[in-house]
């Protein structure tokens, strides 16, 4: 099994995958519920947006009413100080309904930014308590799309949708009530026409979500594609590929095209079609209108102009709702994704007994120290302060990420406090793992790992990794200065303690001379520096967090030889008065190892010192003398 398990790219669709295209939440209901738990600390603000709303519908639906009265009463009597008069009101309405459609936008704005950058924070801060088990099994990109798709599509839900759906309701139910007020006989009109247009609605709005899936399919393609092609630029040039590069961007290309193509076909044809049934129902009204006003059925000119200006409001609360509610279970189906990382079960944490630095005094008294002294001890629950020595046991411990394969078996081994430790063996045999398992990046199936007789299984995981040094074979540098990245390994260093980490780490000659020394910002993953250079960093890292125990994991393997050789003093000093776990590719590297350890299928099938195996003749004999390949 690989080793390094860290899983890249992106999931379907990408990060950035269009929004026509979602799944329907699979729990409506009870997602609805949590985000208006959230949406819950807002109370007050979101009763004065359901109040703006009312007045702002009641705006829109009475501003069209008073055209009766101020046809029949004020133009066809003419009656201009009275026309004016009402055309103030009207005036006054409309005003009313803006103000208060303005005012109600700003506060869903408001409510909807902070809830989104509460839904962001929360996702955040769970993210930082599940297991590395969690991050193997889900891609980056996967991770990403909860940022941003996810959470973008809850916050253009609450800052449109939610008050646009429940206005474009008021206006829709508003606007029929004053349709039968004003003609049950045309009414039925428009209904026979509403039908038709629901009918539309829900045809082209089936057949445009299945385009968009098919699109959203497409262009996560497309992104997977670009990203590879981009990540791979050396190889593609190496290998003189290009034109198949190409070549294979263009069919996916076409592909996206195609069913982009199609699903903005159905999704444009909605709002014109919508329209033309819209003239259609007006062309209708207005000719039975004009025959019953004509007729002297009570029914008036100014009863007639209203109707019609309702004939025309009708239509688009039906198309917007339509538009809104998919907006708005795209938005629960993300937001339950979000959830669903908000309710990952985080990484189990029963211990009771901390790791913390100490102080010691002239009669040998332990006291706890806020700073660096190189000294550390376990506090037990009593408040017992027991002094580390470094002393880590694995007993019969067997391993394997899922319960359908192994990778540990029955691995029994010691070090005591100040010893070097290799592991060596081929790609997969375990190494890494057992490495992981001392800072309990994932649990034991069976067995048992002790750090100075304390199953590390009741030592509090905060406490525990922070006494263990780690210097992985990927490095990874932040955006930042060069100090910021080595103090990384402790945060309240000062800047002669990384300065010092630096030196110990053979990283200071290389740093004094980037541009602006240990201040020299750093970005793009330390893209700037050389692979050796970016290690170097990584194991000042290391040295600036002192630890007691310190595990190298392949951590000069990026390092030339010459560089190397620099360094090696460097690295005695650093791994002196420490237990040391060593996963060597280079033997060179591990011949004064106490004790060496050669794995072949997660088993240790050699261990003893250097001398010892060359004697044995077996599978370190091989892989020194070169006749077999750590490969």
């Amino acid at each position: 099994m690989a080793e390094n398990r860290t899983r890249h790219g992106h999931g379907p669709g990408g990060p950035h995958g269009p929004r026509g295209g979602f799944q329907k939440p699979k729990n409506l209901r009870g997602t609805v519920g949590k985000l208006m738990r959230y949406l819950g600390r807002y109370k007050p603000l979101l009763c004065l947006v359901v109040v703006l709303l009312v007045i702002s519908s009641a705006c829109t639906v009475g501003g069209s009413y008073l055209i009766k009265p101020l046809i029949n009463d004020y133009i066809l009597p003419g009656d201009f100080p009275g026309l004016a008069r009402m055309l103030c009101v009207m005036a006054g309405v409309y005003v009313l309904g803006a103000l208060c459609s303005f005012g109600y936008a700003r506060i869903m704005v408001h409510v909807a930014q902070n809830t989104v950058a509460k839904i962001r924070a929360d996702l955040f801060d769970k993210m930082q308590t599940l297991p590395l088990k969690y991050f193997d099994t889900h891609t980056h990109g996967e991770l990403m799309s909860r940022y941003t798709n996810d959470i973008e599509t809850v916050s253009e839900a609450l800052n449109n949708s939610f008050g646009s759906l429940i206005s474009c309701s008021l206006n829709f139910v508003g606007t029929i009530a004053m349709m039968l007020v004003l003609s049950p006989l045309l009414s039925l009109i428009t209904f026979a026409m509403l039908a038709v247009m629901m009918g539309v609605v829900k045809t082209i709005g089936g057949r445009s979500r299945r385009c968009f899936a098919a699109q959203q399919k497409a262009i996560g393609e497309v992104n997977g594609y670009i990203e590879e092609m981009i990540e791979g630029q050396k190889v593609i040039k190496v290998f003189n590929h290009e034109g198949a590069a190409k070549e294979g961007f263009r069919q996916r290309n076409e592909t996206y095209r195609l069913a982009a193509t199609q699903a903005q076909a159905y999704s444009g044809s909605m709002m014109p079609t919508m329209g033309n049934l819209s003239y259609v129902n007006y062309a209708v009204t207005c000719c039975v209108g004009a025959i019953l006003a004509i007729g002297g059925t009570g029914f008036w000119i100014g009863d007639l102009a209203a109707f019609l200006q309702y004939t025309r409001q009708v239509s688009q609360p039906i198309t917007q709702i339509a538009q809104q509610v998919n907006t708005i279970l795209a938005a629960v189906a993300g937001a339950e994704r979000v959830f669903e990382v908000m309710e990952t079960p985080p990484e189990p944490d029963e211990g009771k007994v901390a790791l913390v630095r100490v102080t010691e005094d002239r009669a040998g008294n332990l006291t706890e120290a806020e700073f660096d002294t190189g000294a550390w001890a376990w506090k037990k629950p009593d408040g017992t302060l027991v002094p580390l020595r470094g002393d880590v046991r694995f007993d019969h411990v067997v391993f394997g990420y899922n319960e359908n394969q192994t990778v540990l078996h029955d691995i029994s081994l010691f070090a005591k406090p100040g010893q070097k430790i290799a592991f060596v063996g081929s790609t997969g045999a375990g190494k890494t793992t057992i490495t992981s398992l001392i800072n309990r990046f994932y649990e034991i199936r069976s067995g048992t790992i002790t750090y100075d007789g304390i199953d590390v299984r009741d030592i509090e995981k905060n406490s525990l990794r922070r006494s263990l040094g780690v210097v992985l074979q990927d490095t990874h540098l932040f955006t930042g200065t060069v100090a910021d990245n080595i103090r990384y390994g402790r945060l309240d260093a000062t800047d002669e303690e990384v300065e010092a980490a630096a030196r110990l780490a053979g990283a200071d000659s290389f740093i004094r001379h980037l541009p602006h020394g240990y201040q020299t910002v750093l970005s793009g993953d330390g893209g700037s520096l050389s692979q050796g250079e970016r290690q170097l960093l990584n194991i000042a890292r290391a040295a600036c967090a002192n630890p007691p125990v310190l595990i190298l994991d392949e951590a000069t393997s990026s390092i030339d030889t010459r560089t190397e050789k620099l360094i090696e003093k460097g690295m005695d000093r650093l791994m002196a008065g420490r237990t040391v776990f060593v996963i060597a590719h280079r033997l060179s590297t591990v011949r004064n190892a106490k004790a060496i350890m050669v794995l072949e299928q997660g088993q240790i099938i050699e261990r003893g010192d250097h001398d010892d195996l060359i004697a044995q003749h077996g599978r370190y004999y091989q892989l020194y003398t070169g006749q077999l390949e750590l490969d």
